[in-house]
């Protein structure tokens, strides 16, 4: 008998909301280029164009402060690259962050400093004004929110440090997006990254949203298309399901709140046999997105975890998905001072189409398999 599947994987990718696909095949129907001004390019330009409404919306920005681009990966890209020209000389990144801002910062050419996380996984804001006196115009890159853990990140105070410095602050809301509220300007980001197939839109589109105090250089030449700074054809279908996606995750946002109650009930499922769960201090100071559970059981290696959930037909991960496959210890739990729990990691993520029952599946899957680890374990010694 095959075993229903149950995706808790959210975190890597939603999966494809209705209004989304719908969007995409409709898109597809137009021939036109959107650069075009025949009436099937201005066809296109039209469906693009709602789409930037429909993004700019969800995060409380004007469609003008939208620039389309092929994933968040690329959007961290052009916000670093952009502050590079700008004549910013160092980059300060969190331990936290995705691999897509630390490698991007490392091959940026700047110097890079790395600003430590506390135990709770929150960044060292003490650290970073301390670090902001030093001389030289300094970009910092902090994430909304952990795709690990789900923590959210004082960005509205980090903000404060940052612009009493001159700097310019990039945060990556990749995770972030349709999961929490977002309102670009009470943060007080310069830009922010966003990835359409994180809340349901289709992979290979994302946005990066910039302020009026940044100037967005691009990186990627040819024609003059998204304002000038991002040249090439834009993917109107991708877009429009990006833009279907955001105006269906922001009217879903008081519903993902449901997601923290049942994710709590499986974290005192898993903490009464021993499980910790990482980030859990984070929730009385600054929250953490509500259908994030990040735990780990000394001895339970992660990769042991998704082998044996996903053969009980629930799929999660360990730490982040972009890593070619490989199941590696947390990068982001070593940095919360806890190495010892690192290989041991495993992320749960809900979203807009998990049930509480998929909370209580995943529950009933993990507790199970760690009962046999142990019996195995004890009959070993």
């Amino acid at each position: 008998m095959t075993k229903p599947s149950i995706y808790l994987d959210y975190n890597a990718t939603a999966p494809i909301r209705p209004e989304a696909r719908d969007a995409v095949l409709r898109a597809f129907e137009t021939a036109g280029n959107p650069s075009s001004v025949h009436a099937s390019g201005r066809a296109a330009r039209d469906i693009v164009e709602t789409a930037r409404k429909q993004v700019g919306e969800l995060v409380g920005v004007v469609p003008g402060s939208v620039t389309f681009v092929s994933g968040g990966t690329e959007a961290n890209a052009l916000a670093i690259g952009s502050a590079a020209f700008a004549g910013f000389n160092r980059v300060i990144v969190s331990e936290g962050e995705h691999d897509a801002v630390l490698e991007t910062a490392a091959a940026s050419g700047l110097q890079v400093l790395k600003m430590p996380l506390d135990a709770d996984g929150v960044a060292r804001l003490d650290w970073l004004e301390e670090a902001l006196s030093d001389e030289g115009r300094a970009l910092v890159c902090l994430m909304l929110a952990n795709n690990e853990t789900g923590v959210i990140q004082p960005i509205a105070e980090t903000s404060a440090l940052v612009r009493a410095a001159d700097g310019w602050l990039h945060v990556d809301a990749v995770q972030a997006a349709g999961k929490i509220a977002i309102d670009f300007t009470a943060l007080g980001a310069d830009t922010m990254a966003l990835s359409a197939h994180k809340l349901g839109g289709p992979q290979g589109v994302g946005a990066l949203v910039a302020g009026t105090r940044a100037t967005i250089v691009r990186q990627q030449h040819g024609g003059g298309q998204e304002r000038g700074r991002r040249a090439g054809t834009e993917n109107v279908a991708g877009i429009a399901g990006f833009g279907a996606a955001a105006e269906a995750a922001a009217r879903d946002l008081p519903s993902m709140a449901n997601q923290g109650t049942w994710r709590d009930a499986l974290a005192e499922r898993v903490k009464a046999v021993g499980a910790v769960v990482l980030g859990e201090g984070a929730q009385e100071r600054f929250g953490r997105l509500p259908q994030t559970l990040c735990l780990a059981a000394e001895g339970f290696a992660s990769q042991i975890q998704v082998m044996n959930l996903d053969l009980a037909g629930v799929m999660v991960s360990a730490g982040s998905a972009c890593s070619s496959g490989k199941v590696k210890a947390s990068r982001v739990v070593d940095a919360m001072g806890r190495a010892d729990l690192a290989p041991f990691a495993l992320r749960v993520s809900g979203g807009w189409a998990t049930t509480e029952q998929d909370w209580i599946s995943c529950g009933d899957a993990w507790l199970a398999a760690y009962s046999r680890i142990g019996a195995r374990r004890r009959e070993v010694a």
